[in-house]
């Protein structure tokens, strides 16, 4: 299962970098969201996948018995998600403020903030 899931992630990641590299605002940011998608789905993978095996310790150990999932990923992962959330809500306005202001999401049309170069230095 674990197989299986690595390379899920794999697949994630590839997709992300696709969408990340396509030139478009709007899928830099959904590549951006899918690569998040992805690094949660590899912490979670490195705290073990168990069934019914509860990350409790029993009264009088000192260690959790062998063979429970590490319960640390399960809640860095709760806490990616929200923060990734976040993100996401925000360069999604910040998106919509960008196309409403320059009228395109391409990015190469949107150079507002360069300075236009001169003819003679765009040949050289």
């Amino acid at each position: 299962m674990e197989t299986l899931l690595a390379l899920c992630v794999g697949l994630l990641v590839a997709c992300a970098v696709y969408l990340m590299l396509a030139g478009r605002l709007l899928r830099y940011i959904f590549g951006l969201v899918i690569l998040s998608n992805a690094a949660n789905l590899a912490i979670f993978l490195s705290g073990r996948l168990t069934v019914g095996a509860p990350a409790l310790i029993a009264e009088g150990a000192e260690a959790p018995a062998a063979g429970i999932a590490n319960a640390l990923p399960q809640a860095l992962v709760l806490t990616a998600i929200v923060i990734g959330f976040g993100l996401f809500a925000f360069t999604l306005v910040l998106a919509f403020r960008a196309f409403s202001h320059l009228g395109t999401l391409d990015g190469d049309d949107m150079r507002l903030a360069e300075p236009e170069r001169p003819a003679k230095e765009a040949g050289a």
